[in-house]
């Protein structure tokens, strides 16, 4: 199966506790899975979400949902993937298939999901298990490091920009990891886009700015012209209200993360004239399948800062802190 007969993984103990370097065998897939070995692995914030305790998780656990791989073995009734294919693997790892969501077609909502790196160990390591059901192909011609993004921060993304709407003009709350990559797509679409970052962080705006949006400016600061949709990446919940204030009547608030701190309260005129606040939760294969065979996936540039594995809590701090342009990606 693999010449290397161990294999080493960062694992979070506990809510808090950081990660720590652990020797593993290397696993054998059960029915249905693959064994992978991990070429690349992007840092997302629900891992940093996973390893503050903000969202439920199985500890221990090995984080990472942006994961770019090599089949290595196939487990009885895996189908779809070839020995040395190179696969993706996402946050949902799988789920019943027999719940109301699940048989509505509503596969995200499902109530008895797995989600890799969080209820099932993950991609940072040098080996990751996969339901081969949940699995991408990686198109060619796409490298490991500028691929690994795309499994979250642009499938969330993507999902999130369909669920906004068609409008023209479109902000983004947040410029980091996934709204970098959905603004080349945006702009690709022949879109506005208005880019909103911190007070002060002129260095995001410019990097919004060079990558073709229209405007860039503070959270707090209207935009030049009213907003069809806003879509809000960052997690803070003060910004709902921020981007309300934003968009026109009918216009939608799109909120993107898994996890946002409490909403403050605001008035009522502010979401009067058929506004609308909504969120994304997960994402389907249909999203995944849709957005990799998409024309804008060869054209979008991750901006990728690479980090070797051992280097994960570094990576982490680093996106915390505010100090990535772009995306993350660890390398075992």
């Amino acid at each position: 199966m693999d010449d290397n007969p161990e294999c080493w993984a960062m694992v979070c103990d506990a809510p808090g506790a950081g990660l720590r370097r652990e020797a593993r065998p290397v696993p054998e897939p059960g029915r249905g899975q693959i064994l992978v070995r991990v070429k690349a692995c992007g840092v997302c914030r629900t891992d940093l979400h996973v390893v503050d305790g903000d969202i439920p998780a199985h500890y221990p656990v090995v984080p990472g949902h942006e994961i770019v791989g090599e089949v290595l073995a196939l487990g009885s009734g895996a189908s779809g993937f070839a020995i040395g294919q190179r696969v993706g693997i996402a946050w949902l790892g799988s789920t019943c298939g027999t719940c109301f969501y699940c048989r509505s077609g509503r596969e995200n909502l499902c109530d008895h999901p797995v989600f890799t790196g969080a209820t099932r160990d993950g991609g940072y390591a040098t080996h990751a298990m996969a339901d081969a059901g949940f699995c991408f192909p990686i198109p060619d011609g796409l490298g490991d490091l500028d691929a690994a993004p795309l499994l979250c921060a642009g499938l969330i993304g993507w999902r999130s920009l369909r669920m906004a709407g068609d409008g023209e003009r479109i902000g983004f709350y947040g410029f980091g990891a996934a709204a970098h990559l959905l603004a080349q797509v945006a702009v690709a679409q022949g879109r506005q886009v208005f880019a909103f970052t911190r007070e002060g962080d002129t260095n995001a705006q410019q990097f919004a700015l060079s990558l073709g949006c229209a405007w860039a400016g503070a959270s707090s600061d209207l935009p030049p012209e009213e907003l069809d949709a806003a879509i809000i990446f960052a997690p803070v919940g003060g910004l709902v209200p921020l981007a309300l204030k934003a968009v026109r009547k009918g216009g939608r608030v799109v909120c993107a993360g898994i996890h946002m701190s409490d909403i403050p309260g605001f008035p009522y005129s502010d979401l009067w004239g058929e506004r609308s606040i909504l969120s994304v939760a997960n994402l389907t294969r249909e999203d995944g399948r849709s957005f990799l065979a998409s024309d804008h996936v060869h054209a979008i540039d991750s901006h990728v800062t690479r980090y070797d594995l051992a280097d994960a809590n570094r990576a982490l701090d680093d996106l915390r802190e505010g100090r990535l342009t772009g995306a993350a990606v660890l390398v075992p």
